[in-house]
């Protein structure tokens, strides 16, 4: 019975995560200027596609001098949001947010070391990594129509995401808002400490919440013991769960928030995230979270002391009944059936691919939000005298001969095309033989003996705007090879480190590098 509840409650929320669903105005946050360009101009050409037909789309970049922390960036990207749409339309958003109006923010900023080399091949735009889907929906935009579904729920409220992992809750995603904040986070009993150490909690945030889904504590990473340890004094919480750290602000919290951090917000100065810095203070006790700040080297003991204070007296200063809400924080559950596809990091990114040439309930639940008909995976393709197997998905492919298992295919052009348990995208080559669990992205090859990929192996091909390196490779291996931890050396034989590329790639406009790419797959001849 539950198993199966969930399955179809998350295909239900599926059906909610249309593009006409989602939110009036999408803010996106880029690491620079280029981006937010390639974005505001990338967004609005999907209108209907993504956000609903008529809604508005605002991208900033995050100009602030070693990082503003998620917390003050959401502040920040809003405060740049609002003065770009004042700027260009004369509208308000700070009073259209008042009326009624869902606004999002989605948070991209970031290098992606765990991704790459993929994001190297889309010119450091980490957001604009394309997953192996019909219609080729960049990482961002598949986020972007997932988190849609809390947009009917979340009028005259700042819903904030981050942007690489898309989510299925496994319960109703629709709901009422009682708090002035509230979190996205997988609720359920307290677990044991067997249980706790098998689903590995210690290594999350934590989320500690009562009855009426007001949120008692927020914890950061704790053993089992640190946790009974914290809650035995708390009256009434009956649930437990990692948080998602996605949440939501009420218009005049918000409003609140940008006063109380305006001298930061003005100068542009210090770094403050969400968790750390606002919701654990705001549930701690001084002392207990003092303890917690000097440990995680936020602060010393007087400036955490001093920390909690002004939380304090922000949170003491604050109409609760503001706009018919009942409490300060909340929490909102997604189930722990839920579905969750992340796309951070370069294994993942494989895994999560493959999942839609794989069999189970996840595996269809993927197939339906990215829009896979379970029958047919390559009727929108070309190919020749190619064998496909049922469980692969094809999409924008042409090639002549070959075979193809197992693999998850994009905007390939082939001569023979042979591929078992692949990720292939935007990729042409007069041959293609891609080994088990092999990742390709944006080759051009105009060899004639073609590409082949051992098991694992990964290429992806960058195409930029600087003298002498118009076009290029880099390799890798999905098993061997964590990027996180390899960044700066050069690898595979690369002539380049994934550092010194992401140098290469700064500030490049993306868009000349982006056209650069798609005039080299036109102009390909087999």
């Amino acid at each position: 019975g539950g198993q199966m509840a969930a399955f179809e409650e998350k295909m239900k929320n599926v059906g909610l995560m249309q593009a006409e669903k989602g939110y009036d105005v999408t803010i996106v946050c880029t690491s620079d200027g280029q981006q937010a360009n390639f974005w505001q101009k990338h967004l609005e050409g999907v209108k209907g596609k993504v956000t609903p037909s008529g809604s508005t789309v605002l991208a900033v970049d995050e100009d602030w001098p070693g990082g503003a922390g998620n917390f003050l960036g959401t502040l920040y990207a809003w405060k740049k949001a609002c003065a770009k749409l004042k700027e260009e339309t004369g509208r308000d958003l700070a009073a259209e947010l008042e009326k009624g109006a869902s606004v999002a923010i989605f948070h991209t900023a970031g290098k992606g070391t765990r991704m790459a080399p993929l994001p190297g091949g889309e010119n450091n735009n980490k957001p604009g990594v394309k997953l192996p889907v019909p219609g080729s929906l960049s990482i961002l935009e598949s986020v972007i129509r997932q988190t849609g579904a809390y947009a009917s729920s979340r009028k005259s409220r700042l819903s904030v995401f981050w942007g690489d992992q898309v989510f299925v809750p496994s319960v109703g995603a629709e709901y009422a808002p009682a708090h002035h904040v509230d979190i996205i986070c997988g609720l359920g009993p307290m677990p044991s400490a067997e249980e706790w150490a098998a689903r590995g909690l210690q290594g999350y945030g934590l989320i500690a919440a009562r009855s009426d889904g007001s949120v008692a504590a927020m914890m950061e990473k704790v053993t089992h013991a640190e946790a009974t340890a914290q809650l035995s004094g708390m009256e009434g919480v009956e649930r437990v769960g990692t948080s998602l750290g996605s949440f939501s602000l009420s218009a005049p919290f918000l409003k609140t928030l940008c006063g109380s951090f305006a001298a930061e917000l003005d100068a542009r100065a210090g770094k403050m995230d969400s968790d750390p810095h606002m919701w654990m203070p705001m549930t701690l006790g001084r002392e207990a979270y003092a303890a917690l700040a000097v440990k995680k080297g936020l602060f010393d003991e007087a400036g955490a002391g001093e920390h909690h204070d002004r939380v304090t007296k922000i949170v003491a200063g604050f109409d609760v009944s503001a706009g018919g809400l009942k409490g300060i924080f909340g929490a909102v559950p997604v189930g722990l059936d839920m579905s969750w596809w992340d796309y951070g990091m370069l294994k993942l990114y494989k895994k999560n691919s493959l999942l839609l040439a794989s069999e189970g309930e996840d595996a269809k639940l993927a197939r339906a939000f990215f829009g896979v008909p379970e029958e047919g995976r390559a009727a929108s393709s070309s190919l020749g005298s190619c064998t496909v197997d049922s469980a692969s998905v094809v999409s924008s492919t042409s090639a002549s001969s070959g075979e193809v298992s197992g693999s998850v295919i994009l905007g390939v052009t082939a001569g023979e095309l042979r591929a078992e348990g692949a990720v292939l995208v935007n990729t042409c080559a007069k041959r293609i033989v891609a080994g088990k669990g092999s990742v390709v992205y944006n080759v051009v090859d105009t060899s004639e003996e073609g590409l082949v990929l051992a098991e694992n192996e990964v290429r992806v091909g960058v195409f930029t705007t600087k003298e002498g390196h118009a076009y290029f490779e880099m390799r890798s291996n999905v098993a061997e090879i964590d990027g996180g931890k390899a960044f700066k050396e050069r690898v595979c034989g690369n002539a380049m480190s994934f550092q010194e590329v992401y140098d290469l790639n700064c500030g490049v406009d993306v868009s000349a590098c982006a056209a650069a790419a798609a005039k080299a797959r036109c102009e390909f001849k087999l």
